[in-house]
Order: structure tokens, then C-alpha cells, then sequence
């Protein structure tokens, strides 16, 4: 209390004085600042002692929290990646500015007056100076689009905004404005204020210049001349060896579009999209994003985060869209923790940015083709950050904006429970890409997920995913899960490469050459097992024909295609050669009857048979099991049956012939 009185007093007489040493003054801001108050306002915190409060270290991936912030010696530390300092420290490394802008920015929280700031180099001090002056111009410009939306030429604009369903109080919390048709009204209001580098400099302007003549010629519009269209970037700042056009030449490059404008976390206005009311050719993109500026690089911004980021907090979870209207729509349905990756695919940097908030993502792209390319991108980002992820997959057709227009915001929040877990969402989009009934599909499916896997930081995690994907996909070879295992747990290994035989079980194999080992195939309706046949003339492709026939007990293997081309054939005698086989198939029966090396008997067909029933069983047990952990959703009496059949299930697979015969057709 006496340091801060101190510090009160002190502050006091600066002000009086205009406050002009710098050095004095960032003291007297470290005194008043909390360093707990500060950092929580980027890391969710918990109290861990007296006067001890952890977190997620916002500078490096983790999923134990490591960085921890100490109140009363006002410093922090990460025992993780070893980086520590004060306030102004954190402030620089999280917001990447300067020290004399970290403190600035810390002041700013605190409302302290500012005195004249100093910097380490005159062009530290020039960029410093012009970030300052843009912001001034973003919001001299979103001031005066503001006004636009409410004259009469943003009739328009304001039918626009009422189609898609946006109140005015929507319409008011995203500063959401009209860009007039013509390219000098915004000119006219901003060239009182700023000079025309500074104008040119901001994003918000074009102009047309001659195409160089010869070297140091200055650029002249005439007749005839060749002109090119130009838009600021961060390589267009000013500079004393560009020619630089007169205020007359530059024009606005939002013109006849709704604009939205783009915040940063701290809600400043850094950059804008502008949205179209044309509908000629020349009227250009449908929508339009500022250049990157020296205060905006699109792939650090997440859309809404600065309105977002307290819900995020306090739900813990975040929902993430695609484009600005989709999130407008959710926020203004009353989900506030929406944000979006506007104006750019989703980056390593923004994945960073939102897991100072949360760990926890509901991913809603759009579920068309490009939609779901994006959503595996982002997935992919988001695994590597340790995110916790879920995927919202709307009805084909609606993006998260259009399905709350027509469905309504209890449809979506009904949705938003429903969300898939992220790499069940990826299963899905495999098997719909991949034909899983056969071999190769298999494959394919899972190099398909593969990358996907080897993302995943744990070890352990990947472990347990491969078994999932193998279950989920039906993979029955020991040598392919094998695979999959070692290169899930590998992050070096580039493909799963099992060949389709390999993937074929002995069981499966046998019962093919029984198929195919004899001239006549005569259907029998007559109940025969293997067993019964030899007390008669051995019959192996007669037993191996009824049994698969009967039982289905090929359905969903490896070789499922083969062994059904093979029980349809019509012919009395087995052509192996005039089979209707694909490729793949011919290739796979191929390999399994030229390494026929042993001769069938009665009782490895019966292990065959039985081998087959009890991976049959186990999917059955499988698709039971998860069935039995969606609970909740089921009525009494399908859990009665659920749980009925699994008891059945598990009798069946604890019959010691069953296991016996497995190892006894393995071993074959």
C-alpha cells in the first residue's frame, strides 16, 4: 500500500510534467501493473499456492501446464521451454512489439497518460510511429463507412445486411459499414488528415502507374500510356527510390461493398473484408481482403477473437468457421465463442493464438469438397497444437450461417452436441473415398489417415488410434495392423506398404483353395460340415462353397470380392481363368494357389471355418461395444438386447474349440 501511494504520488507529479522520462515512467507502470491481472488476460491461470498461478505456456506446445506466474515477485517463468521475465517481457514476446511499445501497451491497460515514447533506432521509431498513424486511419475509415450504411446510397447495403438476417444491434457490434461506389469519397475524408504515403501505406487505397519507360523516369497517366493496377503490400511502403503518385492517382479499393472490418485481439481495427453488391464482371471478387500492412498479417488474426475470447474462457471451448458471415451468425445466435480464419487458410500461428484461451476446438467448415479440405488442413494444425478436437458436420448444402437462417439456433446448438470426435470425422471421410471391402481400398484408407496419425505429438496416443482405425475399418491381417502400428508410432515412415496378401488371414486362404481345388461345384441344400464329409468322399470346395454361402462368413474380409466372384460363378466347372475378376483380385487369387504346398484335409477346413466365425464374432462384439457406449440414447429395451447379445457373444468367443481352431488354421 505505501509503494503504491508512493507510486500514485510519483505518477501525480509526471503527469504535471509532461512526463517526458521515459525511464521514470516504465518504473512507475511495473509498479502499478499485476503481472497476474496482465497474463490472464492471454493465459487461462489457476491459483497453485499462495502466491503461485500456472498455465499453458503461451510460447511453446504443451499439455501439462509449465509456465507459472508468481504475484508477489511480479515475474513469470516456464520450467518447459526456460523463457521468463516481467510484464513487459511477456508483453513483448506475446504481443511481438518493441519494448518501448510493451510498455506502452501495458500502460494503455493500466490508463495511465503516456509520456513521448523513445526507441532503440530512428527506424524503430519510424515503424512504431506509422503502426500508430494506420490504426488512426482503420478508424477514421470505419467511422466513415459506419455513416455510409446509414445515408441513403446504403439502402442497399442495409437490405443486404436484413436478407441475411443481421439486427442492428449485430449490424453495431461489428462496426459492420458500406464502402460507397466511387473511389474518392474515402480519399476525399481521409487526405485533411493524412498524407498521402501514410494513405498509401494503409491497405485501404489503389492506384494505376505507368509501366517504367527507363530507369529514374518518373511515371506519367496519358493517352496511350501503359498502366498497371497497384495495391499496397508490405513490399509498397513508402520508400525514397519508388516513384510515388499524387493524391489524384489513388482511389479506393473497397468501393459498392458491405465492409466488415477486422479487429485485433485487443479490439483495434487493423484491416477490412468488403463484400460485393455488384453483379457485373468488372465489379471483381466477391469478396475482397486488405493487403497485409505493417499492422495486419492475416495469418496472426483470428476473426471476432477480440469479442470471442472472454467465452472462450469461460466455456473452455471454442468454435471455429470458415468465413465472417458464418461467424457473425453464430455469434449473433448467441454462441459468443465463435471466431473464424477470414481471409486465410487456418495457420500454426493462429492455432497458437486460440490455445492461450482454450485447448478445446469444435471445427464447423462447410461440408463441401473444399469445406472438408479445409477442415483436414486445420485438423491437421490443431493435432500438432494438442488441441482437444471435435468436427461439426452440417446437412450437404448449408454452411453454419445459412442452417441458422433456415433451421434456426436451437437446430445448431442441437448440432453443436452431436459433433463428431475429430478422427472419427476422418474415419468417416475415408471410408466414403475408399472402397474398405477390398484390399486395396484398405490401404488406401488407412494411408489416407496416416498422416493424420503421425501428427498426434503422444506416442501413446498414435498407439491407441492405430488400433482404433484398425478396428473401425475392419483390418483382420496381423501383418497389415502390425504395419499400421509401426508406422503410426514412426513418424518417419511415409506409407503403410503391406502388400493385399499379406493382409489375407490362413484361414481366408485356405478356404480359397478348397473353393477352387476341384472340377465340380454342385450347390447342395442338404446341411453338411466338413466333419460329416469325411465320413463320406472329401468334398473340399463342396464343404468350403456351402459354408461360406450359408454362413457369409467372407462379409467385410479382405477377400471378400474374390471369394463372391467365385461363389456366383454359374459354370458347373470352376474356370479359374474366365473368372470376372478386377485386377487386384486375379493378382491376390494368383499369389494364394501358387503357394499351395500342402494338401486340404477335413479337419483344416473345419479350422478354417471356425477361425472365420470367430473374427466375425469379434466384429459383432465390436459393433455391440460401441453401440453400448452411445447408452444414453438407446431405449430399455434395446439395451436389454444389446447387453443379451453381448453376453451371447462373449460365450461363443470363450468356446475353446473356436480358439482352437483359430491357432490350428493359423498354424497352417
Amino acid at each position: 500500500m505505501f509503494l503504491s501511494r508512493i507510486a500514485s504520488q510519483f505518477l501525480r507529479k509526471l503527469v504535471s510534467s509532461s512526463m517526458t522520462d521515459s525511464a521514470d515512467f516504465k518504473d512507475i507502470v511495473k509498479q502499478q501493473a499485476d503481472i497476474v491481472r496482465i497474463v490472464g488476460e492471454y493465459v487461462k491461470l489457476r491459483k497453485a499456492g499462495a502466491q503461485n498461478y500456472t498455465g499453458l505456456c503461451p510460447f511453446h506446445n504443451e499439455n501439462t501446464p509449465s509456465f507459472s506466474v508468481h504475484a508477489t515477485l511480479q515475474f513469470f517463468h516456464c520450467f518447459g521451454c526456460g523463457v521468463s521475465g516481467d510484464v513487459f517481457t511477456f508483453i513483448q514476446k506475446v504481443e511481438n512489439v518493441t519494448f518501448p511499445e510493451a510498455v506502452r501497451a501495458v500502460a494503455q491497460k493500466l490508463r495511465i497518460p503516456l509520456p513521448k515514447l523513445s526507441y532503440n533506432s530512428p527506424a524503430e521509431a519510424e515503424e512504431a510511429k506509422l503502426r500508430t498513424v494506420l490504426l488512426d486511419v482503420h478508424e477514421r475509415a470505419v467511422a466513415f463507412f459506419q455513416e455510409c450504411l446509414r445515408r441513403p446510397e446504403g439502402a442497399h447495403a442495409r437490405e443486404y445486411l436484413a436478407g441475411r438476417g443481421l439486427s442492428q444491434e449485430v449490424i453495431k457490434a461489428f462496426r459492420i459499414g458500406y464502402a460507397p461506389d466511387s473511389g474518392f469519397f474515402l480519399k476525399d475524408r481521409l487526405k485533411a488528415e493524412f498524407d498521402e504515403e501514410t494513405l498509401r501505406a494503409s491497405g485501404l487505397f489503389s492506384w494505376k502507374q505507368d509501366a517504367p519507360q527507363a530507369q529514374g523516369s518518373r511515371l506519367q497517366g496519358g493517352s496511350g500510356d501503359t498502366k498497371a493496377e497497384t495495391s499496397p503490400g508490405l513490399s509498397d511502403l513508402p520508400d525514397a527510390q519508388s516513384p510515388k503518385p499524387d493524391f489524384k492517382s489513388i482511389y479506393s479499393k473497397f468501393r459498392n461493398r458491405v465492409v466488415f472490418p477486422i479487429t485485433s485481439e485487443t479490439g483495434r481495427v487493423i484491416a477490412f473484408t468488403g463484400r460485393t453488391l455488384s453483379t457485373d464482371e468488372k465489379a471483381g471478387p466477391k469478396y475482397l481482403n486488405s493487403p497485409e500492412t505493417v499492422i495486419y498479417s492475416k495469418s496472426r488474426v483470428l476473426f471476432n477473437l477480440d469479442q470471442a475470447k472472454e467465452a472462450i474462457r469461460k466455456l473452455d471451448y471454442a468454435i471455429l468457421v470458415e468465413g465472417q458471415m458464418d461467424c457473425i451468425s453464430v455469434y449473433a445466435a448467441g454462441f459468443h465463442n465463435v471466431i473464424a480464419s477470414s481471409g486465410t487458410a487456418f495457420t500454426e500461428i493462429q492455432a497458437r493464438l486460440l490455445g492461450r484461451f482454450s485447448k478445446n476446438v469444435v471445427v464447423n467448415f462447410d461440408p463441401d469438397t473444399a469445406g472438408a479440405k479445409a477442415t483436414e488442413r486445420t485438423l491437421g494444425l490443431l493435432v500438432e497444437e494438442e488441441f482437444q478436437i471435435k468436427v461439426l458436420t452440417l446437412d450437404a448444402g448449408f454452411d453454419p450461417d445459412l442452417f441458422i437462417r433456415q433451421k434456426g439456433k436451437v437446430a445448431y446448438g442441437e448440432a453443436l452436441k452431436h459433433s463428431q470426435r475429430y478422427f472419427d470425422y476422418l474415419i468417416e471421410r475415408a471410408q466414403s473415398q475408399f472402397p474398405i471391402r477390398s484390399a486395396e481400398g484398405k490401404v488406401k484408407a488407412l494411408n489416407y489417415l496416416l498422416p493424420h496419425i503421425q501428427r498426434v505429438p503422444s506416442r501413446i496416443v498414435r498407439d491407441e488410434l492405430a488400433h482404433e482405425i484398425a478396428q473401425k475399418l475392419g483390418i483382420d491381417s496381423a501383418v497389415l495392423r502390425q504395419e499400421l502400428k509401426h508406422a503410426a508410432t514412426n513418424r518417419s515412415v511415409a506409407s503403410v506398404k503391406a502388400t493385399i496378401e499379406t493382409q489375407v488371414t490362413d484361414a481366408e486362404k485356405l478356404l480359397i483353395r478348397a473353393l477352387t481345388s476341384a472340377g465340380e461345384m454342385q450347390a447342395s441344400e442338404q446341411h453338411v460340415s466338413a466333419r460329416d464329409a469325411a465320413e463320406e468322399e472329401f468334398d473340399p470346395a463342396r464343404q468350403a462353397h456351402f459354408a461360406l454361402k450359408n454362413e457369409r462368413l467372407h462379409l467385410g474380409l479382405t477377400t471378400e470380392s474374390l471369394v463372391e466372384s467365385i461363389l456366383n460363378s454359374e459354370s458347373q466347372t470352376l474356370d479359374v481363368v474366365g473368372l470376372a475378376l478386377s485386377d487386384a483380385d486375379r493378382n491376390l487369387l494368383a499369389a494364394i494357389l501358387m503357394k499351395e504346398n500342402e494338401e486340404l484335409s477335413p479337419e483344416k477346413l473345419e479350422g478354417a471355418v471356425r477361425a472365420l466365425r470367430r473374427i466375425q464374432f469379434k466384429r459383432q462384439m465390436d459393433e455391440v461395444q460401441r453401440e453400448l457406449q452411445a447408452a444414453k440414447t438407446h431405449e430399455p429395451d434395446r439395451l436389454r438386447f444389446l447387453l443379451r447379445e453381448k453376453d451371447r457373444l462373449k460365450r461363443a468367443l470363450m468356446d475353446p474349440a473356436l480358439s482352437a481352431s483359430e491357432s490350428h488354421a493359423a498354424a497352417s
